[in-house]
């Protein structure tokens, strides 16, 4: 006898009838009495960390510890593993009909269709669920119901090196064309990489979106579907290819072979004038002495009005019953202290409203700041989507070729529209 059965009786409101009719005899039965209320509830988190030294793991310890502790008749057990693993290892559990209660991943959306995660509104109390920033709430829904809970999230600057900058006696932009001539005198200074312009199969959805939303659009512009080769879209591509690209003004490497994490290490060496750049750069410029300066995104007209916002979510499993449980358990997760703690720990921004205004007034959190003010103003991709994983994994492919001196970027997004359009349809959106 399985106490999930008991948990769920519980949860419908039956128990007390269940125990007219004898469960105490039953589950004297099964050897469970006086224990009938216990509930291991198992988790399957990613690794933020970068070294064992501030391992996700360490986080994860002191939270079970600290719930455990108020907790007796709960137990929970979190496995943890890298990014490059853990949605393959959720994904190979619930498919091998093992699903964990929790797993704290990349995406939900896929597991929602399937109807295999409970409803946000089931789980969580009203005061956690309402906490949540409401950009990133809206993200985690599929057809206006949330599934996905956001666990952490980050937004986009423009980074610029401030001595090369000043060398060159620039300003940072604030238009495209402001960008262009900066890059331009950067370039005639000698600058490795005036604009670095990572395209490459890395993380190229995200810098594409960045620019698509500084240009008016985006990848759906609606909620029922994609709009990849919209007209802003397209003039963005064919600016960058011809203003930015064409001119030599992104560096001795093509933007569709250049990876993020090389880009960002270029940016720490002092090699790179401007690109856009999350939290964690901040970090590693700092470690390597280049002195920078953030600014938001350069719109045509001025700075950007929406900036990219990218979050990681954390799912709740049916498969086990454990509901109420797991409710309780992410509550005490996502309150102020942990969101902090672990805001803090990984340099993320909070995903809670109440985390987000300690963490925008104290003077230890002043670096991330800049961030957590484009929040309340940022995009998402399209998480909600089935077929957002596929579609994200075509843009990594293909949307270098776009700005090569033989590409045509609304060949290339037009291409790329008819892939999500037809990926769309064979998962029934």
């Amino acid at each position: 006898m399985e106490s999930g059965s008991v948990q769920r009786a519980r949860k419908s409101g039956t128990i007390a009838a269940a125990s007219a009719l004898g469960m105490a005899a039953v589950l004297a039965g099964c050897g469970l009495t006086g224990g009938s209320d216990d509930v291991t509830l198992r988790l399957v988190a990613a690794d933020y960390g970068d070294s064992s030294a501030n391992s996700s793991e360490k986080y994860w310890d002191k939270v079970v510890t600290a719930y455990e502790k108020e907790h007796p008749g709960v137990t929970v057990e979190v496995t943890v593993y890298s990014w490059n693993d853990v949605d393959a290892k959720v994904k190979a559990m619930v498919d091998a009909g093992d699903a964990p209660d929790m797993a704290q991943i990349g995406s939900y959306a896929d597991y929602a269709a399937a109807d295999l995660l409970y409803k946000v509104g089931d789980v969580l109390s009203i005061p956690v669920e309402a906490d949540f920033v409401s950009q990133l709430a809206n993200a985690g829904e599929v057809r206006g119901i949330q599934y996905g809970m956001p666990f952490a999230s980050s937004t986009r600057l423009l980074f610029y090196n401030k001595t090369l900058f000043a060398k060159a006696g620039l300003t940072p932009p604030t238009t495209w064309a402001e960008l262009a001539k900066d890059a331009k005198a950067l370039k005639e200074e000698g600058v490795k990489y005036p604009y670095a312009l990572p395209l490459g199969s890395e993380e190229a959805q995200a810098e594409t979106l960045q620019w698509l939303l500084s240009g008016g659009g985006g990848y759906s512009q609606t909620v029922s579907s994609y709009s990849i080769d919209s007209v802003e879209n397209v003039d963005t591509f064919n600016w960058l290819k011809n203003d930015l690209v064409g001119k030599g003004l992104t560096g001795p490497v093509a933007p569709g072979k250049l990876n993020r994490a090389t880009a960002f290490t270029a940016f720490a060496a002092g090699e790179v004038g401007m690109l856009n750049g999350h939290p964690s750069l901040m970090k590693a410029a700092e470690a390597k002495g280049v002195e920078f300066g953030m600014v938001p995104m350069p719109g045509l007209d001025g700075p950007s009005k929406v900036s990219m916002g990218v979050a990681d979510w954390m799912t709740a499993f049916k498969q086990n019953g454990h509901g109420e449980q797991i409710g309780d358990f992410l509550d005490f997760v996502y309150s102020e202290e942990n969101v902090l703690d672990f805001s803090r720990e990984y340099d993320l921004l909070p995903v809670t409203n109440s985390a987000s205004q300690v963490m925008g007034s104290a003077k230890e959190d002043a670096d991330l700041k800049p961030f957590l003010e484009e929040l309340p103003l940022s995009e998402s991709y399209p998480v909600g989507r089935t077929s957002w994983a596929k579609v994200s994994a075509e843009i990594k492919k293909r949307i270098g070729q776009a700005v090569t001196a033989n590409g045509n970027p609304a060949d290339v997004l037009g291409e790329l529209q008819t892939t999500a359009t037809t990926l769309d349809s064979a998962s029934g959106e």
